[in-house]
C-alpha cells in the first residue's frame, strides 16, 4: 500500500476513538498487527499475530513510533518502522 497520499492525523484526532482499533502497517509494509488501546497516553499497545483476534499477543510500543493517517476511505491506520517478528518477540504488555 502506498501511504504517501494518505492525510496524517492532527495532532487533536490523536485520541484513543479516532485511534484504536487501527491497522499497524510495519516496516516491510505489511500488516503486523491492531491497536488495541493507549497505556498511560504515551503507549500504543499492539495486538500481534493471532487469527481473527484468537491467540494474538498484546505488546507495547511508544505512540510516537506509529504515524496515523487516513487512506482515501477515510479509514485510520498506522505506519510503524517495526516488523511484525520485530514486535513478535516483545515481551507481552501487562496491564
Amino acid at each position: 500500500m502506498d501511504h504517501t497520499n494518505h492525510v496524517r492525523l492532527a495532532t487533536s484526532e490523536l485520541t484513543p476513538a479516532v485511534l484504536e482499533g487501527a491497522t499497524i502497517y510495519g516496516a516491510d509494509d505489511h500488516k503486523v498487527g491492531k491497536l488495541d488501546h493507549i497505556h498511560g497516553g504515551s503507549t500504543a499497545v499492539i495486538d500481534v499475530g493471532g487469527f481473527l483476534g484468537i491467540g494474538a499477543k498484546p505488546v507495547g510500543v511508544p505512540l510516537t513510533d506509529l504515524e496515523f493517517m487516513r487512506d482515501e476511505d477515510g479509514d485510520v491506520h498506522a505506519v510503524t518502522t517495526w516488523t511484525k517478528d520485530q514486535l513478535k518477540a516483545m515481551p507481552e504488555h501487562r496491564h
